[in-house]
């Protein structure tokens, strides 16, 4: 490649890194005088780059908004980076509406990578374990996320068809406050207009979403992460447990966190210090109790068990087997 091909490929991508960038500066990244620039820039114009001159004290040249821009260029770090993105969105559920999308578009990368830096992804993603099962999460529509992002950006009420988890289908007019997402799946938390009350749903449950006229205020209060928590947390299930715990929020929440579990002072403490020890409420619901035991076992802080008395029972069992494997060693 010539140097003269290589300052144009690099003017190309110092534009495509975002905003103006004035004469000056691209004359001393390209180590060139401002008439070569120019020149540059007339060459990429005529290979339809719709490069922009902007005129006045901080002008310069931008790029256009174009959907004809020929392909992305690439670092060796950017390409490794874009590609894993792609796998862990993908291996975590966080992807949208086809898995073919993700592996097309890592496909495409994979083709143009140097030999060096392939085998060194290869190598990555040898060593590379994941939590999440590939593959086990449910994806949005593509359309669905976009439409009920622009309905959260702008403040519009947006009407869904759902299906809930026990298959029943409604339609519903949501004041959409933000998109969250959390443990490979993507949520919409919101005001059900019709009952006045928030609401979370799962994006993949949404059917179809339409933006209808009007406008809402958002409300003052959590985030919407902090919604989708509190709303786990608080969700119907099977056991209501409730314990007291002595420690400090951070020991109990590295173990029980926002959308496992709620925290109330049992005994509030005078200077009010998250760090000081003492004894918390903590309530939460479950479907089963057995994962319980050993992670109040883990905890390693005194507790106290309010209800159900079933978790006394399997909390006493687990304490009894500990007990009886340690005396065989």
């Amino acid at each position: 490649m010539s140097r003269p091909t290589g300052r144009v490929l690099t003017l190309l991508e110092l534009l495509q890194s975002g905003g103006t960038r004035t004469m000056a500066e691209l004359a001393d990244r390209l180590g060139v005088e401002g008439r070569t620039v120019r020149r540059y820039v007339d060459q990429l114009i005529d290979l339809d780059v719709p490069v922009e001159s902007v005129r006045g004290r901080y002008g310069g040249y931008r790029l256009a908004p174009g959907y004809r821009l020929p392909p992305l260029m690439l670092s060796d770090d950017e390409a490794l980076a874009v590609l894993l993105g792609l796998v862990a969105g993908r291996r975590t559920g966080l992807t949208t509406t086809e898995h073919t999308a993700g592996e097309t578009a890592s496909a495409k990368i994979r083709r143009v990578l140097p030999r060096h830096l392939a085998r060194r992804l290869d190598t990555l993603l040898e060593a590379l374990a994941f939590t999440d099962r590939p593959g086990g999460f449910d994806t949005p529509d593509a359309g669905v996320l976009l439409t009920v992002a622009d309905a959260v950006r702008h403040r519009r009420p947006v009407s869904i068809r759902y299906t809930d988890r026990d298959g029943r289908h409604s339609e519903r007019t949501l004041h959409a406050y933000g998109i969250v997402a959390h443990s490979g799946r993507w949520y919409v938390t919101g005001t059900d207009a019709r009952i006045g009350e928030d609401r979370t749903f799962r994006l993949d449950r949404i059917a179809d979403a339409r933006t209808l006229p009007g406008s809402f205020e958002a409300p003052a209060g959590p985030e919407p992460a902090q919604r989708v928590l509190s709303g786990f947390a608080a969700a119907e299930y099977r056991h209501e447990v409730t314990l007291r715990i002595h420690g400090t929020a951070e020991q109990i929440r590295a173990r029980l966190p926002a959308g496992v579990a709620t925290l109330e002072e049992h005994e509030p403490a005078a200077d009010r210090d998250r760090a000081a020890e003492r004894w918390l409420r903590v309530e939460l619901r479950a479907e089963r109790l057995d994962w319980l035991p050993p992670l109040l076992a883990a905890l390693d802080r005194p507790f106290v068990i309010e209800r159900p008395a079933e978790l006394r029972t399997l909390v006493t069992a687990f304490a009894d087997r500990l007990a009886s494997r340690a005396r065989q060693v």
